[in-house]
């Protein structure tokens, strides 16, 4: 019986890898190491702990995005579901078995979900433990790397398309690159189709700053955690706790800044890299932008967006837009 109720499930999830080229972590984070200002890439952060540590910072009293993007989420769901369509093929940019995709696969009901990640058995297996959730859904999941132009694999004529992009994550690309993936996701939806976004907004630095260095140190410990990832996959002799976590927002750029600080002079040796610091010196591991409302809109406008509706807290702390493709 349960092995007759897994060929069920698994028959309800289709596979789309789409094959998205994946960059040589050895020659990225050299040449992120030997760049000025050095940097390294801030997915570099997410293996099975950094995974973990994630979690743990969304529960902070401190980081409000998650908490705020999801209340938001919560009293706006007949609204938001009433623009997407219950008719729809649900595109969610990201991978997600976490409570907002699953709010709107209770709330719309869609017959398909289609979810798009780069990380071929994150992306398994989250289809997977969803199809199990929600006995009536059909899945395709499709490995790409959102980030460039793809077309969709696989849609239902019959149905409208609607994607989901949560989590500010749109503030993690610089606003250039910002401005080009929504053209890129307005060009694989198609004209008439809805994203849902969460977008976090500029606000005071103290409440920000605290939002990216917690007093628990959560935060630095996930910024800390980089270096111990990419210390596993590519050998070397990096020692974390040699770093302090920095946080701070840049307020003419609109973003907070994360980067991890040298205690003390140190030479070390990452994958074929070896990197010289004095105490003090920085490597830059993350970008996050914000938003006012209006330069959002803006920005979706350039891309060829129209903003149907646009929610915020009573706080004025985060937004969710729905933008239709004209």
């Amino acid at each position: 019986m349960l092995e007759t109720t897994e060929r069920a499930v698994r028959e309800r999830v289709t596979l789309h890898d789409l094959k998205p080229q994946l960059t040589d972590v050895r020659e990225e984070v050299h040449a992120g190491l030997v760049s000025a200002p050095r940097r390294l890439s801030p997915k570099y952060f997410y293996d099975e702990r950094g995974s973990e540590l994630f979690e743990a910072i969304t529960r902070l009293p401190e980081y409000y995005p998650t908490r705020t993007e999801m209340s938001i989420l919560q009293q706006r769901l007949p609204e938001i579901c009433q623009l997407l369509g219950r008719e729809t093929q649900l595109v969610e940019y990201g991978s997600g078995s976490s409570r907002k995709i699953r709010l709107l696969l209770d709330g719309l009901r869609p017959s398909v979900y289609m979810p798009i990640d780069i990380s071929l058995d994150h992306l398994r297996d989250a289809a997977l433990r969803l199809a199990e959730d929600y006995p009536s859904l059909e899945i395709h999941a499709v490995c790409a790397d959102y980030s460039r132009p793809f077309v969709l694999p696989w849609r239902d004529p019959s149905l409208t398309v609607s994607a989901f992009f949560p989590g500010s994550s749109i503030g993690n690309f610089e606003r250039g690159a910002a401005a080009l993936f929504l053209a890129h996701v307005h060009e694989t939806l198609g004209v008439g189709s809805r994203l849902l976004v969460g977008v976090d907004r500029r606000k005071d630095a103290a409440r920000l700053e605290a939002a990216y260095d917690d007093a628990e140190g959560v935060t630095a410990a996930f910024n800390r955690n980089a270096l111990v990832h990419l210390r596993r996959v590519l050998g070397g002799d990096v020692e974390p706790e040699r770093f302090d976590h920095l946080a701070f927002y840049d307020a003419s750029a609109g973003r907070i800044e994360m980067h991890l600080v040298a205690r003390e002079d140190q030479v070390f040796r990452l994958g074929n890299t070896e990197v010289v610091l004095e105490a003090g010196d920085r490597i830059h591991t993350e970008n996050s932008y914000k938003y006012d409302p209006e330069e959002f809109e803006a920005l979706a406008r350039g891309a060829g967006f129209e903003t149907l509706r646009h929610w915020t807290d009573v706080e004025e702390l985060f937004s969710v837009f729905v933008l239709e493709t004209v």
